[in-house]
């Protein structure tokens, strides 16, 4: 087992951030590396509340953790500190007993630069990922975030209303 670290400077409020942390159609949006397509099955953004997502390939050749080309993990949210932290607990639908066993992402929101400094952490990912890509994908992630939240900076008063 083990840990990463990645952070990402976002120029927008950690307000608009955290918003995009517990928003079912915004994670669909942000949080899948290049490649792949994002499905949110659940999404019960409360501490306690369960979400479920899978991650599929766009092409048939990568080997996905859950099924061929798919990864799906599930987990519930222990803690939402609204514009500060958010901690999700959860675990790949696998039957690779290498893959088993629960892991922690703690995201981190801090004022920097006139935005905000994003900081994950994951914990306890199996060593049977490689953290290269664990931490590659967290980048591209944290990057379409960035992009995201950035653009939503940028609207129209009556566009941010619709």
């Amino acid at each position: 087992m083990y840990s990463t670290r990645v952070t990402q400077h976002v120029n927008a409020p950690r307000s608009a951030v955290y918003q995009a942390l517990v928003d079912a159609d915004a994670i669909a949006k942000w949080r899948v590396p290049a490649g792949m397509s994002s499905h949110v099955h659940e999404f019960d953004a409360r501490e306690g509340g369960s979400f479920r997502i899978s991650l599929t390939y766009d092409e048939p050749g990568p080997t996905g953790k859950s099924a061929s080309h798919t990864d799906t993990y599930h987990g519930h949210f222990a803690e939402l500190v609204p514009d500060e932290r958010v901690v999700e607990v959860f675990e790949f639908e696998t039957t690779d007993p290498a893959l088993r066993g629960t892991m922690t992402m703690t995201t981190t929101l801090t004022d920097a630069g006139g935005g905000t400094d994003v900081v994950i952490v994951h914990d306890g990912i199996s060593d049977a990922v490689p953290a290269a890509d664990n931490e590659t994908g967290t980048r591209m992630a944290l990057a379409n975030l960035a992009a995201l939240v950035e653009e939503g900076q940028t609207s129209t008063p009556a566009e941010t209303t619709r």
